[in-house]
């Protein structure tokens, strides 16, 4: 097992559902902590694992949304931008809700911290005057 392998079996340890691939809830575990760097890489994992899988495209959005925000916390502005659109591109393909996400949630959510980008010309860091996203699929909520 590498050093990378072990840090993702520490982070999906609490990610128990027996109806949840540990890894898909792991992510937004993760993402939901502001671990975005953590977030890309538990489902990195899975994502990987099953290249052909019918959720390929869906799994490899939802990196790229973490991504960006990794881009976010390290004042990558444009970069973080290319990101959001890639993740947009890869997510749309899908019908909202996907796995128990809303996607058009997910899609606003990418539009308007796009449009924070945007609007400030790439000079200011919506992570400075916005609050982190939470992504809160269904499938994760109680019964």
């Amino acid at each position: 097992m590498s050093k990378k392998d072990a840090k993702i079996e520490r982070l999906i340890a609490e990610c128990k559902r027996p109806d949840l691939d540990p890894h898909y809830e792991g992510y937004f575990a993760c993402f939901n902590r502001g671990l975005f760097f953590e977030a890309h890489d538990v489902l990195e994992h899975l994502w990987l694992r099953d290249k052909t899988s019918s959720d390929y495209s869906f799994h490899k959005g939802l990196i790229q949304l973490a991504g960006a925000f990794v881009h976010l916390q390290k004042h990558r502005l444009r970069p973080s931008l290319a990101l959001f659109s890639l993740a947009r591109n890869n997510l749309q393909k899908y019908p909202s809700p996907h796995m128990g996400l809303d996607l058009l949630c997910v899609l606003n959510l990418i539009e308007s911290w796009s449009t924070s980008l945007e609007d400030y010309g790439f000079t200011l860091n919506p992570l400075t005057y916005r609050e982190t996203p939470i992504l809160l699929p269904s499938v994760l909520l109680p019964d």
